[in-house]
């Protein structure tokens, strides 16, 4: 690992090597969560329990060991380690406004697949935490749209989902579309996808705008996203 093993991830990785084969239908199926990493076939409630177990142990965990467990865990060999993160970033929310967003596009780098990146990056990050750090997160995000990595190209797009579908702040909307805008030619599924979920996650506050945005982009957008999207319009369904 390059970086001696502290007792928190050390506790943690025994949980997880403990639940191990605890496994779902996909939990350890790689042709499913596209990982490449190795599995052991935990189900996310599992996981969930384990992060939430930790959290009421160590409620005063200070913010050099939070990050410094963080670290670990997404430098982990398996899996269930750099998925359990999203669950400790949840549970300790008072600490994710001062993570750096350069320790952050670290983290991003040691993740592959969906499954892995939407742990990081799907509902973690609130509206209220990327608007107030605004020109920060709104660099960053850009950035990320025009990254080499396709996992980073995703995580721009995934961690604008749930802040648009929470707030109608106009700023959250423009950067969505511009880096739908940066990444609507590529036919990668890891794309398309979370195109499609970003735009149907506009819906609830901007309707209007999205209808447009379709009209003018319906030649140009995947059409995953332009189907997904006019069914949900239509029927208010996923």
């Amino acid at each position: 690992m390059g970086k001696k093993m502290n007792k928190y991830y050390k506790e943690i990785l025994e949980e997880l090597k403990k639940a191990a084969g605890d496994r779902s239908r996909l939990s350890g199926n790689d042709n499913y969560l596209s990982s490449g990493h190795k599995y052991l076939s935990i189900r996310n409630p599992r996981k969930k329990m384990i992060a939430h177990y930790f959290k009421n142990r160590y409620k005063s965990l200070s913010h050099g060991d939070f990050i410094y467990l963080l670290d670990q865990l997404y430098d982990g060999q398996f899996y269930e380690e750099k998925t359990i993160t999203g669950e400790i970033l949840r549970c300790f929310s008072n600490y994710r406004h001062e993570i750096s967003l350069l320790k952050l596009d670290e983290w991003l780098g040691k993740l592959n697949g969906w499954a892995e990146i939407d742990s990081t990056c799907q509902g973690i990050f609130t509206a209220d935490e990327i608007l107030s750090r605004w020109s920060e997160w709104e660099c960053f995000l850009l950035r990320l749209a025009n990254d080499e990595n396709i996992n980073k190209r995703r995580a721009s797009l995934v961690l604008l989902t749930s802040p648009v579908g929470h707030s109608s702040d106009l700023r959250l909307v423009k950067l969505s579309l511009m880096n739908i805008d940066s990444l609507k030619a590529e036919k990668n599924i890891l794309i398309s996808k979370a195109i499609s979920w970003l735009l149907r996650s506009l819906i609830r506050y901007n309707r209007a705008m999205l209808v447009d945005y379709l009209q003018i982009n319906e030649n140009n957008l995947p059409a995953i996203a332009i189907r997904e999207t006019k069914n949900k319009l239509t029927s208010g369904k996923k």
